[in-house]
């Protein structure tokens, strides 16, 4: 089983046969996260789903600490390496990628994508993270998608990381669907609470995947996870 350290918001850290993957690093502004620190965090690799702040708030600073391979799209990769650092792997959306043992296919994601400064960040993304006998789904941000489908076709799930929140994303309901489409039963919620355009009530959200028979995790900032 994957070991997830969750940091807040759309901030995991994975290990996975003993790679450690991060996901879109917020962790100093996030007012949710006060009690994660930065420095704690451990990365062989990074993985960025789009150029939004609240997904690339600690980039810079947790790649070069970790002298992290940085896996995202063209654009995002290329500003890393303006930013000064050169452990990168720019990807677009289907292709395919193995570093360190693990496989990584980008998928699609119905979002926007920018850099905190405004300017053009690429498409956003999502991630298949495949390895020996875990296979789970970043989705980053996004809208529910037919998408989904074409990754049950092709991936035997483990697990799936889906935002939650509404507003900017999929809300619980959308969420649901998503789990069921991509084919998976154990869900670990992101992008919701950190703000109140994404609180949710995590009551009835974890009744209607119970209700669905879907395993929900809605874990605190600092929290520890298997999936």
């Amino acid at each position: 089983m994957a070991k997830i350290w969750y940091l807040g918001h759309s901030t995991l850290q994975l290990e996975i046969d003993g790679v450690r993957i991060v996901t879109d690093p917020f962790i100093s502004e996030n007012p949710k996260a006060a009690d994660v620190n930065v420095s704690d965090v451990e990365a062989d690799i990074i993985l960025v789903s789009h150029g939004h702040g609240d997904h690339v708030g600690d980039l810079v600073e947790l790649a070069k600490a970790t002298d992290a391979e940085v896996i995202s799209c063209f654009e995002i990769t290329t500003w890393l390496e303006n930013q000064g650092h050169s452990n990168v792997r720019p990807m677009n959306i289907g292709g395919n990628y193995v570093s360190n043992g693990i496989r990584f296919k980008m998928v699609n994601a119905v979002h926007s994508s920018s850099f905190p400064d405004g300017s053009y960040a690429g498409n956003p993304a999502g991630f298949i993270i495949e390895g020996q006998n875990d296979c789970i789904y970043f989705a980053g941000d996004t809208a529910l998608t037919y998408d989904m489908k074409l990754i049950n076709e092709e991936f035997d799930l483990t697990g799936a990381l889906l935002p939650v929140g509404d507003n900017f994303t999929m809300g619980p309901d959308d969420a649901l669907k998503a789990a069921q489409m991509c084919g998976t039963d154990r869900v670990v919620g992101i992008h919701f609470d950190t703000f109140g355009f994404i609180e949710i009530d995590h009551e009835q959200t974890e009744k209607l995947f119970e209700d669905a028979g879907i395993e929900l995790f809605l874990p605190n900032p600092g929290e520890e996870l298997e999936i």
